[in-house]
């Protein structure tokens, strides 16, 4: 049996949702928190680190948790806001059992949600996550009085991912004579990304670094750069970075005000790994990652293969064939020679590396990739879905595949953080593609209900 359906909290990014509304509420949290700290200590007495992003229910959840694993016997480490690569990378140094991230990434501040970390730093496989759903199962007993769990903060947490994050960038280079614009989204990178860029030499203005419990992703971040291309235009800077509320992905914007994908950036960075022989094997992308990408990368013979949409299986492709770069077109993008998981942060510095070690700008490099035309269509659902067993919307696919006649793709995929359906249409005429993508959308809306 797949394990996706044997799980019934976990999806592919942790357990998510709308705050207030099973399961994100603090009951169940608390829960949750007494289940992962039972299975994290099964081989004696441990110590699991919680961090979260900026939502203002990010105060209730990570108090819920905390008395959880200290009802199991857990000792808690409290990081505060931070993003969650930091978390992974904390999780690692500190040798902790685990690590906890607060956050629902990219989603608006009314949703929340719960993800985990290995020791090593990676997120937790299947097995684990169903032996937690286990320990929910079973009725919540606490341990002696002389056993409950400590807590603790460190103090010092921002301060030890900031200098990380400067190891990953290149001894020989600076970012003097840089001027670049940041955008945090108002997340968890507020405190960090801005030190990292100023600390390296940059020339930095910030815009969504004064998060306030509500404002993460509002109009800013990654999901939404139009306030990062008018102020790099308007402070005429070099190029601007937007990142996710939890700072696990990051956009670009070249000095022309123009939006540089998770696509473009991965070409980038592989094309100057490429150059410096530093590229190990070949890049792994998803199905949503533009044809283009795959041209560009068969012209520099750099090998390409599509995994799964989710980092989760851009990850597992990566470690399967030991390659070390991959991405999605969404700006989550892994370096494992460097980190264990997708940041933001870090993917950045990469481009950046790759911008001054070429001595063309973000926009010059951004032209190494002609890409197709992508038109995606959201199709809101209240349940989850089976498009195999929907024949009227494979008449409708096999129909546009044919009207593409051989240069373009289709794509349909349930999400698996949100309940829509993504309807995708790739070619090589944009007017077809939109007209192909609505017409599809709307019979997976008809079929879906």
């Amino acid at each position: 049996m797949n394990s996706e359906v044997q799980k019934r909290f976990f999806g592919t990014d942790g357990i998510r949702g709308r705050v207030g509304e099973h399961p994100i509420t603090p009951e169940f949290v608390l829960k949750l928190g007494w289940a992962a700290g039972k299975v994290f200590t099964r081989t004696g007495r441990g110590r699991l680190l919680i961090g979260k992003d900026t939502r203002v229910s990010g105060y209730m959840f990570e108090s819920a948790l905390e008395a959880g694993l200290a009802a199991a016997g857990a000792d808690v480490a409290l990081l505060g806001p931070m993003p969650t690569p930091a978390i992974a990378y904390l999780t690692r140094t500190f040798k902790a059992n685990a690590g906890i991230v607060i956050s629902a990434s990219h989603n608006p501040y009314y949703d929340n949600g719960i993800k985990f970390f290995s020791q090593d730093g990676e997120k937790i496989d299947d097995e684990v996550e169903r032996a937690i759903e286990r320990e929910l199962d079973q009725p919540m007993t606490m341990v002696g009085s002389d056993q409950i769990g400590k807590v603790s903060r460190i103090s010092d947490a921002a301060g030890r991912y900031i200098e990380f994050c400067k190891s990953c960038f290149p001894s020989q280079y600076d970012l003097k004579g840089l001027k670049v614009v940041l955008d945090c989204a108002n997340g968890a990178t507020y405190h960090i990304a801005p030190n990292v860029f100023r600390e390296l030499g940059a020339d930095v203005v910030e815009i969504g670094t004064e998060p306030d419990g509500f404002n993460i992703n509002a109009d800013s971040g990654s999901t939404s750069t139009q306030a990062l291309q008018q102020a790099v235009v308007a402070s005429r800077a070099d190029f601007g970075v937007a990142l996710d509320g939890d700072g696990d992905r990051v956009i670009m914007v070249d000095g022309c005000g123009e939006v540089v994908d998770g696509d473009e950036l991965l070409l980038i960075i592989a094309h100057a790994r490429n150059s410096t022989r530093r590229l190990e094997g070949g890049v792994v992308g998803t199905q949503m990652s533009n044809l283009g990408l795959e041209k560009a990368l068969e012209r520099q013979s750099i090998p390409f293969v599509r995994a799964a949409v989710g980092d989760r299986h851009v990850l597992a492709e990566l470690t399967r064939r030991g390659w070390k770069l991959g991405g999605e077109s969404s700006g989550h993008i892994l370096c494992l020679d460097l980190t264990s998981t997708g940041d933001g942060i870090i993917s950045a510095l990469q481009v950046v590396a790759g911008i001054i070690g070429s001595g063309e700008s973000l926009h010059e490099l951004k032209g190494g990739m002609d890409k197709y035309p992508q038109f995606m269509v959201n199709v809101r659902c209240g349940r989850r879905v089976v498009l195999a067993d929907m024949p009227e919307i494979d008449r409708a696919v096999a129909a546009i595949e044919k009207e593409l006649s051989g240069h373009g793709r289709v794509l349909l995929r349930p999400s698996g953080t949100e309940p829509v359906v993504r309807v995708m249409v790739e070619g090589d005429n944009p007017e077809l593609v939109e007209r192909l993508a609505n017409d599809l959308a709307e019979v997976v809306a008809e079929s879906v209900g």
